[in-house]
């Protein structure tokens, strides 16, 4: 595709965009200004993209659509046209995206091209609305006093102001510790008659104190030999004492809101406010890289040599993702979706697509 629409690549300069601050662990709404970008862009042709043309796009077209409700500056004239648009195939699609965008490669500060490929996930737990047998660990909402807000882990038991904000309950407390590490959740519920609903949790806050990792802390005391959900599971079972003054090496905590899940299939909003498309939708640093940019990552499967090439889009963002070479791949949820991201660490390449004419 880029020997036949190579012509239509027009020249132009490095995009000048909009960028804003790194938000916490999960994806907030931006609510800072921006701050000055501090990356170089360059400009790369269609031929550069490493297996360019053997992606599926029409499987990425919904989520560059879904990032079209919320465009980016510059970007209204071609989310206008995508809008119009249905190619019939990959390769039409590919063709629309040639003829209408340029690639530009992603290098960091001090002019390195490789960075590193994370993976995230939306955690699903079984929970109930009653504190009872192994369901005794609450998910609180956000309270309305700043000062109780910012009440640290250990302190939040035993302060009695915390009942009323407790939303529901889960019995495990690492997968409730994973849940506020990814931000947002499901939870599983039965009611009387044995018949399971789904909502979601998502992100509402949390108590300005410093992250600490409760896994970290384990694992250097010998308490447990890997950072698996079952072996953390297993010890907590076995260690029931010690739990809590285990967790309180975290004095971090999330708080959420519950949602209602009318579609199952539909992932969490992301930093962008669109939902988050699974194997589509990537986290960044938007001291980079605006939100809803499409990017070309270049990478390979977790724990394999195999390829990882395909078209995603910039739609959320995390305090741990820093720096122009940085993506956190959402893959989706469920086990299947935690197995995968637990194992997405591998070096990455990127290329933003921009359309044609952006100006810096």
């Amino acid at each position: 595709m880029a020997a036949i629409l190579g012509s239509l690549v027009a020249c132009s300069a490095p995009p000048r965009l909009p960028q804003q601050p790194a938000p916490r662990e999960a994806s907030p709404a931006p609510s800072t200004p921006p701050r000055p970008l501090a990356q170089r862009w360059v400009a790369a042709d269609w031929n550069e993209l490493p297996g360019w043309g053997s992606d599926d796009l029409l499987a990425a077209w919904p989520a560059l659509l879904a990032g079209c409700q919320r465009p980016a500056p510059g970007w209204a004239e071609f989310c206008a046209r995508a809008a119009l648009l249905a190619p019939a195939d990959a390769l039409e699609a590919g063709l629309l995206l040639m003829k209408h965008l340029r690639p530009w490669r992603l290098q960091a500060d001090g002019g390195e091209t490789t960075g590193l490929l994370t993976g995230y996930f939306e955690p699903q737990l079984a929970a109930s609305r009653q504190r009872e047998g192994a369901f005794q660990w609450p998910l609180h909402a956000l309270p309305a006093d700043p000062a109780l807000r910012r009440t640290p882990r250990r302190d939040i038991d035993a302060n009695p102001r915390f009942t009323a904000l407790e939303l529901a309950y889960v019995d495990d407390p690492f997968a409730l510790l994973q849940l506020q590490i990814q931000g947002s959740g499901r939870l599983v519920m039965r009611d009387a008659g044995g018949a399971e609903r789904t909502s979601r949790v998502a992100y509402a806050g949390h108590n300005d104190q410093p992250f600490q990792s409760v896994v970290r802390a384990l694992l250097d005391r010998g308490e447990v030999a890997d950072a698996t959900p079952r072996t953390l599971s297993d010890w907590a079972q076995r260690n029931p004492a010690k739990v809590r003054e285990a967790l309180a090496v975290n004095p971090r905590v999330v708080y959420f809101r519950e949602e209602a899940l009318r579609d199952p299939a539909t992932g969490p909003r992301g930093a962008q406010g669109v939902p988050l498309t699974p194997g589509r939708s990537v986290a960044v640093d938007r001291a980079y890289i605006a939100l809803g940019t499409p990017l070309w990552l270049d990478s390979t499967e977790p724990l394999s040599t195999k390829p990882l090439r395909r078209l995603v889009l910039a739609q959320d963002a995390g305090s741990a993702i820093v720096g122009a070479v940085r993506a956190d791949l959402f893959w989706g949820w469920g086990e299947e979706a935690g197995l995968r991201a637990s194992r997405t660490k591998q070096p990455l390449r990127l290329w933003a697509l921009l359309p044609q004419g952006l100006k810096p």
